[in-house]
């Protein structure tokens, strides 16, 4: 048995009411690529932050042991002077900076203490990029690059410090598959290199495609770890081992039966971004038909979610052109709230930026778009509230202590479940769910696959934006592809393939 770089002993860390980590151990073998999966709530990204300082010595109990040395972190900064780096979904990057000035931040590179050495400082941030493979000028703005260039920036800013060990957590959560296949294999470089990474992932096959070595947590305990080289990593075994039950079909079967009846129809629409000065969209024609989930596919970049917002009151203050009709009648939406008083809602791909109030709690999240049903002459019942929010509660089996806990403290899926439940409580007609299921576990997956059916059933239609192309094709009715601003092709789902629906994305 190869000696471990990282040893994590009888781990236990409690927060107030929840202990996030039960005995935990993990160990982790210097030049691998060590995969940490689990449900929402499991407690992966807390045994991370138990690692890198950010939940520091005596706030825990067990041992880190660092090539066999006793660690006790006080902060971030002793585990980087440990040779650890944390990159986190969301990324620790100051968008008006330069790529240069972000990687050296808090690093900066002077000889007297004083004055920063900005030529070298430069010349070297030229150097991290190539080992990074990131083609850009390092004084571009970090805000002036795409989500995937932005996360090859963090990486160059964690290596430069000599790393060890490089965690990341849900690294490809944001990106599209070009720029997450670039960075699984920047990986595989690194590891060539002797850097050891840990990474955090809900996408199975990604784990499957690059983990040498899988630890799976549930319950905030470890269930099991497992070894690619003996043939142990499959994704059945994981599902399996993550939420305690056999899933045989991820996506549960519904009948695909669709009214006649037309809910929502775009025709010719154009969008034009004035702040850009470019078209995104141009003559867009689509549909959703009551009891109807439609799938929009496309690669990031190719204008969905600029539809969807366009299409729900404007709030980006796009300059449009063309008709939507609700239940056959022409309609204009100039605000989000006339979208949502017409029945048309629209659950955010961002649920912590734009979907949800973190601070606040279960209950007022769930009743904040529809305040006007819990209220008496203005004044918020708060009797009505509490029966509201307990409902959504039960019917979305929102897994929290109480509708008084704050938003914040809930896992990813339970999150979703609550925005979710916001939008349903303003009892819409027409739901737009922009990438419903990133950033969730495959259990808490299914759970919202199985909501959306329920609702399709009763007769809401769904019209769900999606980058991932197993649920476009599990979860549709039909598929509209959208590709460089354009309607590149339609399909019903029987006819749908992967390959087809790439063929039509790249087509621009």
């Amino acid at each position: 048995m190869n000696t471990p770089i990282l040893e994590m002993k009888n781990i236990t860390k409690e927060f107030p009411g929840v202990k996030a980590l039960d005995n935990v151990s993990f160990r982790v073998t210097e030049g691998e690529i060590h995969c940490l999966v689990g449900e929402n709530g499991a407690g992966k990204s807390t045994l991370m932050k138990v690692l890198s300082g950010v939940h520091s010595h005596g706030t825990y109990t067990g041992d880190i042991l660092l090539n066999g040395q006793l660690q006790e972190y006080k902060g971030i900064s002793d585990s980087e002077d440990a040779g650890i780096a944390i990159i986190y979904q969301e990324l620790a990057l100051i968008p008006e900076m330069s790529v240069y000035e972000n990687i050296f931040l808090g690093h900066e590179i002077s000889s007297n203490g004083f004055t920063v050495e900005w030529n070298e400082t430069i010349k070297r941030a030229n150097e991290m990029l190539k080992r990074v493979r990131l083609d850009v000028n390092p004084s571009t703005k970090i805000k002036d690059l795409g989500v995937g260039k932005q996360q090859l920036v963090e990486i160059a800013k964690a290596l430069h410090r000599d790393v060890k060990i490089l965690i990341l957590d849900e690294p490809t959560a944001a990106l599209n598959e070009d720029d997450s296949e670039n960075l699984l294999n920047l990986l595989r470089e690194q590891r060539e290199q002797g850097v050891t990474c840990i990474l955090i992932s809900h996408k199975l096959k990604e784990v499957i495609e690059i983990a040498d070595t899988v630890t799976v947590l549930r319950d905030g305990q470890t269930v099991c770890t497992l070894n690619a080289a003996e043939g142990e990593i499959s994704e059945p075994v994981l599902i399996k081992h993550m939420v305690g039950r056999e899933i045989d079909n991820i996506y549960p079967s519904r009948e695909h039966y669709i009214a006649e009846h037309v809910a929502l129809e775009v025709k010719d629409w154009n969008v034009y971004d004035p702040q850009l000065g470019r078209e995104l969209l141009k003559d867009i024609n689509f549909n959703v038909k009551k009891g109807e989930i439609v799938g929009l596919a496309g690669l990031m970049g190719a204008g969905r979610t600029e539809l969807a917002l366009s299409i729900f009151g404007n709030p980006d203050g796009y300059h449009t052109h063309g008709d939507v009709f609700l239940d056959g009648a022409r309609v204009s939406f100039g605000h989000p709230a006339d979208a949502i008083k017409a029945g048309v809602a629209y659950l955010t791909e961002d649920r912590k930026g734009n979907g949800l109030i973190l601070i606040q709690d279960v209950k007022q999240n769930i009743t904040l778009a529809n305040l006007r049903e819990i209220s008496k002459r203005g004044v918020v019942d708060n009797n009505t509230e509490i029966k509201t929010a307990n409902q959504y509660r039960t019917s979305l089996d929102i897994r929290t202590p109480s509708i008084e806990q704050k938003v914040q403290n809930l896992s990813g899926g339970n999150q979703q479940k609550v925005c979710l439940g916001k939008w349903l409580f303003v009892k819409p007609n027409v739901l737009i769910l922009d990438e419903p299921t990133r950033g969730i576990d495959v259990g808490a997956k299914y759970e919202i696959y199985t909501i959306m059916n329920r609702l399709v059933k009763e007769g809401m239609s769904i019209i769900m934006i999606s980058s991932e192309l197993p649920e476009i094709l599990g979860m549709s009715d039909r598929v509209y592809v959208v590709s460089g601003g354009k309607i590149a092709g339609e399909m019903p789902i029987g006819e749908a393939t992967q390959e087809k629906i790439m063929d039509l994305a790249t087509d621009y």
